[in-house]
């Protein structure tokens, strides 16, 4: 038997909207120095330090950090280039610096070094 029918609307709460490259409402925010690197860098063996294949994910962003200042896989939002995975370290990746994942040699020198806010989202 049915009793009542409902016409409530349902309004999707900011937590749950996609904004794609956009910032995040919320998360750890400061400043990083952040240059760019290819999955076949020099020295590069094309997997990251948590496992990634990165030669095979193209469409994946991922960053190098250093891992006493963002934990290993945790999601991070990056001025400039989106949310990625914080999946990677480098040598040269200490303090507040980060590498992002570029998949050219171009790509790479147009990002060159810059100052950029990120947001720790997890």
């Amino acid at each position: 038997q049915v009793v009542a029918v409902g016409t409530k609307t349902v309004v999707a709460s900011a937590a749950t909207v996609s904004r794609g490259s956009s910032e995040p409402a919320s998360g750890k925010e400061f400043y990083v120095t952040a240059t760019a690197y290819t999955p076949n860098c020099t020295g590069c063996s094309g997997i990251s330090a948590t496992g990634i294949n990165l030669k095979s994910n193209s469409g994946l962003k991922v960053i190098a950090v250093d891992p006493s200042v963002i934990k290993l896989g945790s999601k991070v939002w990056v001025e400039g280039y989106g949310t990625a995975i914080a999946g990677d370290t480098g040598g040269a990746i200490k303090g507040n610096r980060i590498d992002i994942l570029v998949q050219s040699e171009s790509q790479a020198s147009n990002w060159g070094v810059r100052k950029v806010r990120i947001k720790v989202l997890n």
